[in-house]
């Protein structure tokens, strides 16, 4: 392939990852919203009771996106992936002058320059598309967790039978692999819950990391759920330990996993479970 094909390839997949990435920013933030207002209402038709009225019905296309503090509705030029925060809006709502979050162009620059890498990497192959639904999925459901500790089923389970039907044509790993790996992906993790709640009477994560960790079996196989775990449970638990030392852990708190399985997940993409593995034995002198 030439260098100018896979530059081109390149630079259209980041500027659909900013596009993309735009709308990761509305997932994220409405997709927990959704989820309560649905489990209210079950809540309420259990018991018996009218729905209650949460205002607004909230989708993730409707209503149009707006400030949280005035109201103040996002114009199409407000709404230009990077360039309306930097250069137009300036990071502050054009209604009401309060200060928008530097996560939403964090969220759009960081899945940009993946999905640019992506298409680079494994140039016009279906790996590519592979490579481009995993890790949009993967930066959506780390920021889910990190503001409310949830892992949705509607983005994890889709996920993993996406997996495996990529790998249908072994494009990141063979079926039976993949198979296994899901399967493997989901009971280490379970067997580990209930170990560690029969010994200590809590839970340590939640079912959502199990089916996370199913589904990057299912992509990688199940050769990569040793690096990945270790990856993962490493950098987790120095982060734990840093907070707790540093009072940004309260008391029975705890910091979600997911994001830390999802980096790990991004990383095999990026460089291959092996290479992970194998520059986790040259930290250990192994």
């Amino acid at each position: 392939m030439l260098p100018e094909t896979l530059g081109g390839l390149a630079v259209a997949a980041g500027l659909l990852g900013l596009c993309v990435g735009s709308f990761l920013n509305v997932v994220i933030y409405r997709l927990p919203k959704m989820m309560e207002q649905d489990w209210l209402a079950q809540c309420a038709e259990l018991r018996g009771e009218a729905a209650p009225d949460q205002g607004e019905a909230l989708s993730l296309a409707k209503p149009r996106s707006r400030c949280p503090s005035c109201g103040h509705q996002i114009t199409a030029l407000e709404n230009i992936p990077l360039l309306s925060y930097l250069l137009i809006l300036k990071g502050k709502c054009s209604g009401c002058g309060t200060r928008i979050s530097p996560r939403y162009p964090v969220i759009e620059l960081m899945t940009g320059l993946l999905s640019a890498y992506a298409a680079w990497h494994f140039g016009p192959t279906i790996q590519t598309i592979g490579a481009l639904a995993l890790l949009w999925a993967l930066i959506a459901l780390s920021a889910i967790d990190l503001d409310t500790q949830l892992l949705p089923d509607s983005i994890t389970l889709p996920l993993l039978w996406l997996g495996l039907a990529f790998n249908l044509w072994s494009a990141f790993a063979d079926l039976p692999t993949a198979v296994i790996g899901a399967m493997a992906g989901y009971l280490s993790l379970w067997s580990v819950f209930w170990l560690f709640k029969l010994a200590t009477g809590k839970e340590g994560m939640g079912y959502g990391d199990f089916k996370l960790f199913a589904a990057l079996g299912a992509w990688f196989g199940w050769q990569a759920l040793v690096p990945i775990i270790l990856m993962a449970s490493v950098i987790g638990a120095i982060v734990g330990i840093a907070m707790k030392l540093t009072s940004g852990l309260r008391e029975g708190g705890y910091v979600p996993f997911g994001p830390f399985l999802a980096g790990a997940g991004l990383t095999a993409l990026v460089f291959g479970p092996q290479a992970v593995m194998q520059q986790f034995l040259g930290w250990l002198g192994l």
